[in-house]
């Protein structure tokens, strides 16, 4: 019986309660409830437009400027959950050979890049739905203040902030 290879610096760290194991079911995080219902909006509001485009060769207008926000809002918030597990998209040949020390400060750095460049674009997010808002821009589509669909935006670049934040604390944490 051959035992396998352990796995890269750089895999999934396992988090107490968040890394799914044989007999412990993963906990589900309010990223996870929130994507749940954002894709089940997403699903609803598709079927809707292609059964009323089947049965009356029309489609309703606002499906696709709904869908287009939704699947964005989706797209972040499971960026957030990916965060929180340490499943997200990174480049792995820096790290794949490298010493737990080097690999850690590498981790640290991506975390703190990522804090960086989200709390950047909480900030441009802002001031994007502040000028939606103050210049009551109205959606192409169906003429919704625009500033109802970009004030998600730095929202949810907060969010990811924090999990960013989140990780690079826990990368630090003394372990127990």
């Amino acid at each position: 019986m051959t035992e396998s290879p352990p796995p890269p610096a750089c895999a999934p760290v396992a988090e107490p309660g968040l890394a799914p194991g044989p007999s412990t079911p993963r906990r589900l995080l309010p990223e996870d409830r929130i994507g749940a219902v954002l894709m089940a909006l997403l699903a609803l509001i598709t079927f809707a437009n292609v059964v009323v485009r089947y049965l009356t060769d029309q489609s309703f207008a606002w499906t696709e400027e709904l869908s287009v926000v939704l699947m964005v809002l989706l797209t972040m918030v499971a960026a957030s959950a990916a965060v929180v597990r340490n499943v997200h998209v990174r480049i792995e040949v820096l790290i794949d050979g490298a010493s737990p020390a080097r690999a850690r400060a590498l981790e640290s750095l991506a975390a703190l890049a990522s804090v960086i460049a989200w709390l950047l674009l909480t900030g441009l997010g802002s001031r994007l739905a502040w000028d939606d808002y103050r210049f009551d821009v109205t959606t192409p589509g169906i003429g919704l203040p625009q500033w109802w669909y970009t004030i998600w935006l730095p929202i949810l670049a907060l969010l990811l902030a924090a999990r960013c934040m989140q990780r690079l604390v826990r990368l630090w944490a003394p372990k127990s």
